[in-house]
Protein backbone atom coordinates (compact mmCIF):
# COMPACT_ATOMS: atom_id res chain seq x y z
CA UNK A 1 0.00 0.00 0.00
CA UNK A 2 1.50 3.28 -1.01
CA UNK A 3 -0.41 5.57 1.38
CA UNK A 4 -0.17 5.98 5.13
CA UNK A 5 -3.11 4.81 7.19
CA UNK A 6 -3.04 6.96 10.34
CA UNK A 7 -5.39 9.22 12.29
CA UNK A 8 -5.23 12.71 10.82
CA UNK A 9 -3.51 14.35 13.80
CA UNK A 10 -0.82 11.69 13.99
CA UNK A 11 -0.32 11.74 10.24
CA UNK A 12 0.24 15.50 10.31
CA UNK A 13 2.80 15.16 13.08
CA UNK A 14 4.65 12.44 11.21
CA UNK A 15 4.70 14.39 7.97
CA UNK A 16 6.01 17.42 9.82
CA UNK A 17 8.74 15.25 11.30
CA UNK A 18 9.84 14.15 7.85
CA UNK A 19 9.09 11.53 5.20
CA UNK A 20 11.37 8.88 6.68
CA UNK A 21 9.47 8.80 9.98
CA UNK A 22 6.11 8.74 8.17
CA UNK A 23 7.26 5.75 6.10
CA UNK A 24 8.39 3.94 9.25
CA UNK A 25 4.84 4.06 10.64
CA UNK A 26 3.66 2.00 7.65
CA UNK A 27 6.59 -0.41 7.64
CA UNK A 28 5.63 -4.07 7.38
CA UNK A 29 1.94 -3.51 6.72
CA UNK A 30 0.15 -5.63 4.15
CA UNK A 31 -3.39 -6.64 3.29
CA UNK A 32 -4.49 -9.29 5.81
CA UNK A 33 -7.80 -11.03 5.20
CA UNK A 34 -9.97 -11.93 8.19
CA UNK A 35 -13.40 -12.66 9.63
CA UNK A 36 -14.82 -11.23 12.88
CA UNK A 37 -18.00 -13.34 13.21
CA UNK A 38 -17.61 -17.13 13.50
CA UNK A 39 -19.55 -19.65 15.61
CA UNK A 40 -18.45 -22.99 17.06
CA UNK A 41 -19.83 -25.80 19.20
CA UNK A 42 -19.84 -23.36 22.12
CA UNK A 43 -22.74 -21.51 20.54
CA UNK A 44 -24.78 -23.87 22.64
CA UNK A 45 -28.45 -24.74 22.67
CA UNK A 46 -30.28 -24.87 25.99
CA UNK A 47 -32.23 -27.50 27.92
CA UNK A 48 -34.81 -25.25 29.54
CA UNK A 49 -36.39 -28.03 31.55
CA UNK A 50 -33.74 -27.35 34.19
CA UNK A 51 -33.18 -24.28 36.36
CA UNK A 52 -30.91 -22.71 35.38
CA UNK A 53 -31.04 -23.97 31.76
CA UNK A 54 -28.36 -26.53 30.90
CA UNK A 55 -26.07 -25.78 27.92
CA UNK A 56 -26.15 -28.33 25.10
CA UNK A 57 -22.79 -28.50 23.36
CA UNK A 58 -22.95 -28.15 19.58
CA UNK A 59 -26.53 -26.96 19.67
CA UNK A 60 -26.09 -24.24 17.05
CA UNK A 61 -22.85 -25.32 15.35
CA UNK A 62 -21.08 -28.68 15.24
CA UNK A 63 -17.56 -27.37 14.69
CA UNK A 64 -14.68 -27.03 17.10
CA UNK A 65 -12.79 -23.78 17.29
CA UNK A 66 -9.74 -25.60 15.97
CA UNK A 67 -11.70 -26.78 12.93
CA UNK A 68 -12.93 -23.26 12.23
CA UNK A 69 -9.41 -21.90 12.51
CA UNK A 70 -8.10 -24.55 10.12
CA UNK A 71 -10.80 -23.75 7.57
CA UNK A 72 -10.11 -20.04 7.91
CA UNK A 73 -6.46 -20.64 7.14
CA UNK A 74 -7.36 -22.93 4.24
CA UNK A 75 -9.38 -20.13 2.65
CA UNK A 76 -6.64 -17.56 2.98
CA UNK A 77 -7.44 -15.77 6.24
CA UNK A 78 -4.67 -14.38 8.41
CA UNK A 79 -6.85 -13.45 11.42
CA UNK A 80 -10.19 -14.52 12.88
CA UNK A 81 -12.43 -13.74 15.86
CA UNK A 82 -14.27 -16.55 17.68
CA UNK A 83 -17.75 -15.15 18.44
CA UNK A 84 -20.07 -17.69 20.02
CA UNK A 85 -23.43 -16.34 21.07
CA UNK A 86 -24.61 -16.12 24.65
CA UNK A 87 -27.66 -17.14 26.62
CA UNK A 88 -28.75 -17.63 30.22
CA UNK A 89 -25.59 -18.10 32.26
CA UNK A 90 -23.42 -18.51 29.16
CA UNK A 91 -20.58 -16.54 30.73
CA UNK A 92 -19.68 -19.74 32.62
CA UNK A 93 -19.41 -21.56 29.28
CA UNK A 94 -17.15 -18.77 28.06
CA UNK A 95 -14.94 -19.04 31.14
CA UNK A 96 -14.72 -22.80 31.52
CA UNK A 97 -15.14 -24.23 28.01
CA UNK A 98 -14.86 -21.85 25.09
CA UNK A 99 -11.75 -20.02 26.33
CA UNK A 100 -9.75 -23.26 26.79
CA UNK A 101 -10.95 -24.18 23.28
CA UNK A 102 -9.52 -20.89 22.00
CA UNK A 103 -6.15 -21.68 23.56
CA UNK A 104 -6.26 -25.12 21.93
CA UNK A 105 -7.13 -23.60 18.54
CA UNK A 106 -4.20 -21.22 18.83
CA UNK A 107 -1.92 -24.19 19.51
CA UNK A 108 -3.44 -26.24 16.67
CA UNK A 109 -3.35 -23.44 14.06
CA UNK A 110 -0.48 -21.17 15.11
CA UNK A 111 -0.27 -19.42 11.74
CA UNK A 112 -3.67 -17.77 12.21
CA UNK A 113 -4.02 -14.79 14.56
CA UNK A 114 -7.06 -15.63 16.70
CA UNK A 115 -9.02 -13.25 18.92
CA UNK A 116 -11.21 -13.94 21.91
CA UNK A 117 -14.72 -12.59 21.38
CA UNK A 118 -18.44 -13.29 21.34
CA UNK A 119 -21.63 -12.39 19.54
CA UNK A 120 -22.79 -9.94 22.16
CA UNK A 121 -26.55 -9.76 22.77
CA UNK A 122 -27.04 -6.01 22.44
CA UNK A 123 -29.43 -4.47 24.98
CA UNK A 124 -32.10 -2.54 23.06
CA UNK A 125 -30.67 -3.97 19.83
CA UNK A 126 -29.81 -7.29 18.27
CA UNK A 127 -26.22 -8.57 18.02
CA UNK A 128 -22.66 -7.33 17.75
CA UNK A 129 -19.20 -8.84 17.39
CA UNK A 130 -17.28 -8.03 20.56
CA UNK A 131 -13.52 -8.40 20.01
CA UNK A 132 -11.14 -8.57 22.98
CA UNK A 133 -7.47 -7.69 22.61
CA UNK A 134 -5.17 -10.65 23.36
CA UNK A 135 -3.38 -10.56 26.69
CA UNK A 136 -3.37 -11.86 30.25
CA UNK A 137 -6.83 -10.46 30.97
CA UNK A 138 -8.59 -11.49 27.75
CA UNK A 139 -10.62 -14.26 29.38
CA UNK A 140 -11.80 -12.28 32.38
CA UNK A 141 -12.57 -9.18 30.32
CA UNK A 142 -14.91 -11.15 28.07
CA UNK A 143 -16.50 -13.07 30.94
CA UNK A 144 -17.22 -9.86 32.85
CA UNK A 145 -18.68 -8.09 29.79
CA UNK A 146 -20.97 -11.03 29.06
CA UNK A 147 -21.94 -11.70 32.68
CA UNK A 148 -22.74 -8.09 33.56
CA UNK A 149 -24.06 -6.59 30.32
CA UNK A 150 -25.18 -9.14 27.71
CA UNK A 151 -28.92 -9.02 27.09
CA UNK A 152 -29.13 -12.83 26.93
CA UNK A 153 -27.25 -13.60 30.16
CA UNK A 154 -30.04 -13.24 32.78
CA UNK A 155 -32.68 -15.91 33.36
CA UNK A 156 -35.38 -13.25 33.12
CA UNK A 157 -35.93 -12.41 29.44
CA UNK A 158 -35.97 -8.71 28.73
CA UNK A 159 -34.55 -7.61 32.07
CA UNK A 160 -31.61 -5.89 30.34
CA UNK A 161 -33.33 -4.85 27.13
CA UNK A 162 -32.88 -1.10 27.45
CA UNK A 163 -30.82 1.63 25.86
CA UNK A 164 -29.57 2.57 29.32
CA UNK A 165 -28.05 -0.89 29.75
CA UNK A 166 -26.34 -0.74 26.36
CA UNK A 167 -24.84 2.64 27.22
CA UNK A 168 -23.64 1.20 30.52
CA UNK A 169 -22.02 -1.70 28.65
CA UNK A 170 -20.19 0.72 26.36
CA UNK A 171 -19.12 2.83 29.33
CA UNK A 172 -17.59 -0.28 30.86
CA UNK A 173 -15.89 -1.43 27.66
CA UNK A 174 -14.19 1.91 27.11
CA UNK A 175 -12.43 1.53 30.49
CA UNK A 176 -10.67 -1.69 29.46
CA UNK A 177 -6.99 -1.82 28.59
CA UNK A 178 -6.25 -2.54 25.79
CA UNK A 179 -9.50 -1.24 24.30
CA UNK A 180 -11.83 -3.87 22.82
CA UNK A 181 -13.76 -3.42 19.57
CA UNK A 182 -17.40 -3.85 18.62
CA UNK A 183 -19.11 -4.15 15.21
CA UNK A 184 -22.90 -4.27 14.96
CA UNK A 185 -23.93 -7.47 13.16
CA UNK A 186 -26.53 -7.64 10.34
CA UNK A 187 -27.95 -4.21 11.29
CA UNK A 188 -31.02 -4.15 8.99
CA UNK A 189 -31.94 -7.83 9.25
CA UNK A 190 -35.05 -6.96 11.25
CA UNK A 191 -36.10 -4.07 8.99
CA UNK A 192 -39.58 -4.43 7.49
CA UNK A 193 -38.93 -2.35 4.34
CA UNK A 194 -36.33 -0.08 2.84
CA UNK A 195 -35.70 2.53 5.52
CA UNK A 196 -38.22 0.99 7.92
CA UNK A 197 -35.89 -0.08 10.69
CA UNK A 198 -36.31 -2.89 13.18
CA UNK A 199 -34.18 -3.64 16.24
CA UNK A 200 -31.30 -1.43 15.05
CA UNK A 201 -31.91 2.15 13.95
CA UNK A 202 -29.55 4.86 12.65
CA UNK A 203 -30.33 6.87 15.79
CA UNK A 204 -29.14 3.99 17.97
CA UNK A 205 -25.96 3.63 15.92
CA UNK A 206 -25.24 7.31 16.49
CA UNK A 207 -25.93 7.08 20.23
CA UNK A 208 -23.79 3.96 20.65
CA UNK A 209 -20.96 5.45 18.64
CA UNK A 210 -21.13 8.66 20.67
CA UNK A 211 -20.89 6.63 23.88
CA UNK A 212 -17.69 4.80 22.90
CA UNK A 213 -16.32 6.00 19.53
CA UNK A 214 -13.10 4.01 19.89
CA UNK A 215 -14.94 0.80 20.82
CA UNK A 216 -18.12 0.65 18.76
CA UNK A 217 -16.54 1.54 15.44
CA UNK A 218 -18.77 0.05 12.75
CA UNK A 219 -21.14 -2.57 11.41
CA UNK A 220 -21.30 -5.50 9.05
CA UNK A 221 -21.71 -4.06 5.57
CA UNK A 222 -22.07 -7.58 4.18
CA UNK A 223 -23.73 -9.94 6.68
CA UNK A 224 -22.99 -13.65 6.84
CA UNK A 225 -25.27 -16.55 5.88
CA UNK A 226 -24.63 -15.82 2.21
CA UNK A 227 -24.88 -19.48 1.15
CA UNK A 228 -28.62 -19.78 1.71
CA UNK A 229 -30.57 -19.61 -1.55
CA UNK A 230 -33.90 -18.82 0.13
CA UNK A 231 -33.05 -15.73 2.18
CA UNK A 232 -29.60 -14.37 1.46
CA UNK A 233 -28.04 -13.33 4.73
CA UNK A 234 -31.17 -14.66 6.50
CA UNK A 235 -32.84 -11.31 5.75
CA UNK A 236 -36.30 -12.79 5.94
CA UNK A 237 -38.49 -9.72 5.38
CA UNK A 238 -39.30 -9.65 1.67
CA UNK A 239 -39.48 -5.87 1.68
CA UNK A 240 -35.99 -5.48 3.17
CA UNK A 241 -33.58 -7.92 1.52
CA UNK A 242 -29.86 -7.57 1.09
CA UNK A 243 -28.70 -5.72 -2.02
CA UNK A 244 -25.90 -7.50 -3.85
CA UNK A 245 -25.25 -9.35 -0.60
CA UNK A 246 -24.80 -6.11 1.37
CA UNK A 247 -27.06 -4.67 4.05
CA UNK A 248 -29.29 -1.82 2.85
CA UNK A 249 -27.67 0.57 5.35
CA UNK A 250 -24.42 0.19 3.39
CA UNK A 251 -25.61 -0.59 -0.13
CA UNK A 252 -27.92 2.37 -0.70
CA UNK A 253 -25.97 5.43 -1.85
CA UNK A 254 -27.06 8.30 0.37
CA UNK A 255 -28.51 5.85 2.90
CA UNK A 256 -27.93 5.24 6.58
CA UNK A 257 -24.16 4.68 6.41
CA UNK A 258 -23.59 7.70 4.21
CA UNK A 259 -25.66 9.82 6.61
CA UNK A 260 -23.25 8.83 9.40
CA UNK A 261 -20.24 9.60 7.23
CA UNK A 262 -21.67 12.98 6.22
CA UNK A 263 -21.53 13.86 9.93
CA UNK A 264 -17.78 13.04 9.77
CA UNK A 265 -18.28 9.98 11.96
CA UNK A 266 -15.47 7.42 11.87
CA UNK A 267 -17.83 4.50 11.37
CA UNK A 268 -16.61 1.57 9.29
CA UNK A 269 -18.06 -1.44 7.48
CA UNK A 270 -16.87 -5.04 7.26
CA UNK A 271 -17.87 -8.44 5.84
CA UNK A 272 -18.16 -11.72 7.75
CA UNK A 273 -19.26 -15.34 7.37
CA UNK A 274 -21.47 -15.68 10.48
CA UNK A 275 -20.54 -19.33 10.01
CA UNK A 276 -22.66 -21.87 11.91
CA UNK A 277 -23.12 -24.91 9.63
CA UNK A 278 -21.51 -25.09 6.21
CA UNK A 279 -23.55 -25.65 3.06
CA UNK A 280 -21.72 -28.92 2.41
CA UNK A 281 -22.96 -30.21 5.77
CA UNK A 282 -26.57 -29.25 5.14
CA UNK A 283 -26.31 -25.72 6.52
CA UNK A 284 -26.74 -22.24 5.07
CA UNK A 285 -23.26 -20.83 5.58
CA UNK A 286 -19.82 -20.57 4.11
CA UNK A 287 -16.69 -21.26 6.11
CA UNK A 288 -14.61 -18.33 7.35
CA UNK A 289 -12.96 -16.78 4.29
CA UNK A 290 -14.69 -19.09 1.82
CA UNK A 291 -16.90 -16.30 0.44
CA UNK A 292 -16.57 -13.08 2.50
CA UNK A 293 -13.40 -11.35 3.62
CA UNK A 294 -12.49 -8.20 5.52
CA UNK A 295 -9.02 -7.03 4.46
CA UNK A 296 -7.09 -4.94 6.99
CA UNK A 297 -3.93 -2.99 6.17
CA UNK A 298 -1.75 -4.06 9.07
CA UNK A 299 1.34 -5.85 10.20
CA UNK A 300 0.67 -9.53 11.02
CA UNK A 301 0.37 -8.69 14.71
CA UNK A 302 -2.79 -8.71 16.79
CA UNK A 303 -2.42 -5.14 18.04
CA UNK A 304 -1.89 -3.69 14.57
CA UNK A 305 -4.84 -5.64 13.15
CA UNK A 306 -7.03 -4.16 15.89
CA UNK A 307 -5.57 -0.74 15.12
CA UNK A 308 -6.48 -1.14 11.46
CA UNK A 309 -10.03 -2.20 12.32
CA UNK A 310 -10.36 0.68 14.77
CA UNK A 311 -9.18 3.31 12.30
CA UNK A 312 -10.80 2.18 9.06
CA UNK A 313 -7.82 0.76 7.18
CA UNK A 314 -9.93 -1.96 5.61
CA UNK A 315 -12.30 -3.00 2.85
CA UNK A 316 -15.01 -5.65 2.51
CA UNK A 317 -15.31 -8.06 -0.41
CA UNK A 318 -17.22 -11.16 -1.44
CA UNK A 319 -16.16 -14.00 -3.73
CA UNK A 320 -12.50 -12.87 -3.89
CA UNK A 321 -13.38 -10.24 -6.46
CA UNK A 322 -10.30 -8.21 -5.40
CA UNK A 323 -7.54 -8.73 -2.86
CA UNK A 324 -5.95 -5.26 -2.61
CA UNK A 325 -7.29 -1.72 -2.75
CA UNK A 326 -5.75 1.76 -2.73
CA UNK A 327 -8.05 4.79 -2.45
CA UNK A 328 -6.53 8.25 -2.10
CA UNK A 329 -7.56 11.90 -2.29
CA UNK A 330 -5.24 14.80 -3.09
CA UNK A 331 -5.51 18.36 -4.33
CA UNK A 332 -5.14 18.48 -8.10
CA UNK A 333 -2.18 20.85 -7.74
CA UNK A 334 -0.38 18.43 -5.41
CA UNK A 335 0.42 18.41 -1.71
CA UNK A 336 -0.54 15.94 0.99
CA UNK A 337 -2.86 13.03 0.28
CA UNK A 338 -5.08 10.87 2.48
CA UNK A 339 -6.48 7.39 2.22
CA UNK A 340 -8.99 5.14 3.97
CA UNK A 341 -9.66 6.20 7.55
CA UNK A 342 -7.75 9.45 7.18
CA UNK A 343 -8.86 13.08 6.87
CA UNK A 344 -7.56 15.57 4.31
CA UNK A 345 -7.97 19.34 4.71
CA UNK A 346 -8.43 21.18 1.43
CA UNK A 347 -9.48 24.71 0.47
CA UNK A 348 -13.21 24.89 -0.18
CA UNK A 349 -12.66 26.32 -3.66
CA UNK A 350 -10.03 23.75 -4.70
CA UNK A 351 -10.21 20.86 -7.12
CA UNK A 352 -9.42 17.40 -5.77
CA UNK A 353 -8.28 14.21 -7.45
CA UNK A 354 -9.68 10.87 -6.29
CA UNK A 355 -7.64 7.84 -7.29
CA UNK A 356 -8.58 4.17 -6.96
CA UNK A 357 -6.47 1.11 -7.66
CA UNK A 358 -7.68 -2.44 -7.11
CA UNK A 359 -6.04 -5.79 -7.72
CA UNK A 360 -7.72 -8.96 -8.90
CA UNK A 361 -6.43 -12.22 -7.40
CA UNK A 362 -4.07 -14.43 -9.37
CA UNK A 363 -5.90 -17.62 -8.36
CA UNK A 364 -9.47 -18.89 -8.50
CA UNK A 365 -11.89 -18.34 -5.63
CA UNK A 366 -13.44 -21.10 -3.52
CA UNK A 367 -16.01 -21.78 -6.25
CA UNK A 368 -13.21 -22.42 -8.74
CA UNK A 369 -13.96 -19.17 -10.57
CA UNK A 370 -11.99 -16.03 -11.43
CA UNK A 371 -14.81 -13.47 -11.59
CA UNK A 372 -14.17 -10.60 -14.01
CA UNK A 373 -14.41 -7.08 -12.67
CA UNK A 374 -17.17 -5.35 -14.64
CA UNK A 375 -17.21 -1.93 -13.01
CA UNK A 376 -15.70 0.44 -10.46
CA UNK A 377 -17.54 3.26 -8.75
CA UNK A 378 -16.33 6.34 -6.88
CA UNK A 379 -18.83 7.96 -4.53
CA UNK A 380 -18.47 11.43 -3.01
CA UNK A 381 -20.88 12.48 -0.27
CA UNK A 382 -21.57 15.56 1.79
CA UNK A 383 -24.28 16.92 4.03
CA UNK A 384 -27.04 18.82 2.25
CA UNK A 385 -27.58 21.30 5.09
CA UNK A 386 -30.98 19.83 5.94
CA UNK A 387 -29.94 16.58 7.61
CA UNK A 388 -29.71 14.64 4.36
CA UNK A 389 -26.86 13.54 2.14
CA UNK A 390 -25.85 14.81 -1.27
CA UNK A 391 -24.14 12.11 -3.34
CA UNK A 392 -22.10 12.22 -6.54
CA UNK A 393 -21.22 8.95 -8.25
CA UNK A 394 -18.97 8.19 -11.17
CA UNK A 395 -18.99 4.76 -12.73
CA UNK A 396 -16.12 3.23 -14.70
CA UNK A 397 -15.95 0.15 -16.93
CA UNK A 398 -13.08 -1.56 -18.73
CA UNK A 399 -13.21 1.12 -21.44
CA UNK A 400 -12.38 3.74 -18.81
CA UNK A 401 -9.75 2.25 -16.54
CA UNK A 402 -6.04 1.71 -16.92
CA UNK A 403 -4.78 -1.83 -16.56
CA UNK A 404 -1.34 -2.90 -15.44
CA UNK A 405 -1.13 -6.61 -14.83
CA UNK A 406 -3.70 -7.53 -12.21
CA UNK A 407 -4.29 -3.88 -11.22
CA UNK A 408 -7.13 -1.63 -12.43
CA UNK A 409 -6.80 2.15 -11.92
CA UNK A 410 -9.21 5.07 -12.28
CA UNK A 411 -9.22 8.71 -11.24
CA UNK A 412 -11.73 11.55 -10.99
CA UNK A 413 -11.13 15.26 -10.65
CA UNK A 414 -13.95 17.30 -9.13
CA UNK A 415 -14.54 20.28 -6.84
CA UNK A 416 -14.02 19.85 -3.12
CA UNK A 417 -17.43 19.66 -1.37
CA UNK A 418 -18.04 23.15 -0.04
CA UNK A 419 -18.74 22.04 3.53
CA UNK A 420 -16.52 18.96 3.49
CA UNK A 421 -17.55 15.37 3.01
CA UNK A 422 -16.16 11.92 2.24
CA UNK A 423 -15.07 9.67 -0.60
CA UNK A 424 -15.57 5.92 -0.86
CA UNK A 425 -15.45 3.25 -3.58
CA UNK A 426 -17.14 0.05 -4.61
CA UNK A 427 -17.16 -2.34 -7.56
CA UNK A 428 -18.79 -5.47 -8.88
CA UNK A 429 -18.68 -8.37 -11.31
CA UNK A 430 -22.16 -7.25 -12.42
CA UNK A 431 -23.21 -4.39 -14.68
CA UNK A 432 -25.75 -3.06 -12.16
CA UNK A 433 -25.41 0.70 -11.69
CA UNK A 434 -26.64 0.11 -8.13
CA UNK A 435 -26.87 -3.26 -6.40
CA UNK A 436 -30.25 -4.90 -6.92
CA UNK A 437 -32.42 -6.52 -4.28
CA UNK A 438 -31.43 -10.14 -3.77
CA UNK A 439 -34.07 -12.67 -4.80
CA UNK A 440 -34.83 -16.23 -3.83
CA UNK A 441 -32.67 -18.79 -5.58
CA UNK A 442 -29.95 -16.49 -6.91
CA UNK A 443 -26.35 -17.68 -7.09
CA UNK A 444 -24.27 -15.53 -4.70
CA UNK A 445 -21.11 -16.27 -6.70
CA UNK A 446 -22.57 -14.38 -9.65
CA UNK A 447 -23.34 -11.26 -7.60
CA UNK A 448 -20.09 -10.06 -6.04
CA UNK A 449 -19.19 -6.62 -4.67
CA UNK A 450 -16.43 -4.88 -2.79
CA UNK A 451 -16.79 -1.74 -0.67
CA UNK A 452 -14.00 0.48 0.62
CA UNK A 453 -14.10 2.50 3.79
CA UNK A 454 -14.07 6.30 3.42
CA UNK A 455 -11.55 9.09 3.14
CA UNK A 456 -12.82 12.24 4.88
CA UNK A 457 -12.55 15.75 3.46
CA UNK A 458 -12.55 18.86 5.64
CA UNK A 459 -12.57 22.31 4.12
CA UNK A 460 -10.31 25.19 5.07
CA UNK A 461 -11.13 28.72 3.96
Amino acid sequence: MRELFLPAALLGALLAAGPALAADADHGRQWLAGDHHVHSEWSVDWDRSTTPPTPIRGGDSPYTRSRNAAQAQRFGLRWMVHTDHGGPGHSAVTRDLSYPALLQARADVPGLIQFNGMEFDVPAGEHASLIIAPGPHERDQLVTAERDYSRGEPLEDGSRDSQQHMLAALAHLRTLTPLPLMFINHPARTASAMGQWGEVTPEELRDWHDAAPQVLVGMEGAPGHQATVDERGLYRNAGAPTLGGFDQMTAQAGGAWDALLAQQRRFWISASSDSHVNLRDGGRDFDPGQYSKTYVWARPQADDILDGLRHGRMFAVTGDLIDALELSVQAVDGGASATMGQTLRLPAAAMMRVQLRVRQPATANAAGQRPPLQQLQLLVGSGDGAGGVRMQTRRFTAADWQQQGAWRSVSWELPVPAAGGFVRARGSNTAEAAPLADVRGEDPWQDLWFYSNPVFIQTAR
